[in-house]
């Protein structure tokens, strides 16, 4: 039985990792906007009438529509201007974690209601 030989990766050229940055961090974003706008509509009688979309379902409806927007606008430009880009993805992981723990949070009713 033999072994494979040890495969070098000095002699290759480095994959830009930019697209899948964006895709991490603008999921961060969307989440992030989920919170807040989830936050605002509660506080804000006038938010929560501008939110409503569709009636039957209130305010979640602009809330979920709009944070999708944000996360497609998000991803879109930060794709582009990462596209050749190598990034630091641990950095970026834990920003977008960051984001997301703080969107539970944030739209945990106990926590929510203080804010």
């Amino acid at each position: 039985m033999t072994t494979p030989a040890a495969v070098s990766h000095d002699n290759l050229p480095a994959i830009p990792n930019g697209s899948a940055a964006a895709a991490i961090l603008s999921a961060g974003f969307g989440s992030f906007a989920v919170a807040l706008l989830t936050i605002i509509a509660d506080q804000s009688a006038n938010a929560k009438n501008l939110l409503s979309i569709y009636k039957p379902t209130g305010a979640l409806s602009g809330v979920t529509t709009f944070a999708i927007l944000v996360w497609l606008v998000a991803w879109a430009v930060l794709a582009w201007r990462w596209r050749d880009r190598n990034l630091p993805l641990k950095s970026i992981n834990i920003i977008a974690f960051t984001l997301l723990v703080l969107s539970l949070l944030a739209t945990f009713p106990p926590l929510g209601d203080l804010l």
